[in-house]
């Protein structure tokens, strides 16, 4: 299986927000697009879904803003998975733009049976694709918790 897709997308003025930068609500928004183009490549997206009754739903997100983007700004999102098992996805995003890394997520997803609305195994063909790109080595944010750092505050 190739790399993974990068995905693309500029800022619209609808996302500047009173501060005079994207506002947060939009980077999700772009993560989940991001999101949407892994499930595409592995094999559980849109026509998959629609033929088996089969998604994948967000269980877990952690969003880091690194830099403000700005108004019509090129965003590039390269997504890398990091773990799985037989119901679950753990994968993360890096958001450039040019080469700045502007924001990461890192998510937990898990297939849902849609018709049942309950979780279910991930088929082995998709299994397959996703053991074909799990990183060697994760990113260095990857697990971080929530926490207030207080001697960052101290400098």
């Amino acid at each position: 299986m190739a790399a993974l897709n990068v995905y693309e997308e500029s800022v619209q003025p609808e996302w500047i927000d009173y501060n005079g930068h994207m506002s947060e609500a939009f980077y999700v928004l772009v993560f989940g697009h991001a999101s949407d183009a892994l499930y595409e490549q592995v094999g559980i997206g849109t026509v998959y879904r629609e033929r088996h009754r089969l998604s994948v739903y967000t269980v877990e997100a952690h969003i880091r803003y690194l830099r403000e983007v700005s108004l019509r700004s090129r965003l590039r999102v390269a997504t890398s998975v990091v773990d799985h098992d037989d119901k679950r996805i753990h994968f993360c995003h890096e958001m450039r733009v040019a080469d700045t890394l502007v924001a990461t997520e890192e998510l937990i997803g898990v297939c849902v049976d849609t018709g049942a609305r309950c979780v279910a195994a991930i088929p082995d063909d998709v299994l397959a694709n996703l053991a074909q790109i799990v990183l060697a080595e994760p990113p260095a944010y990857v697990g971080r918790s929530v926490h207030l750092d207080r001697r960052a505050a101290s400098r």
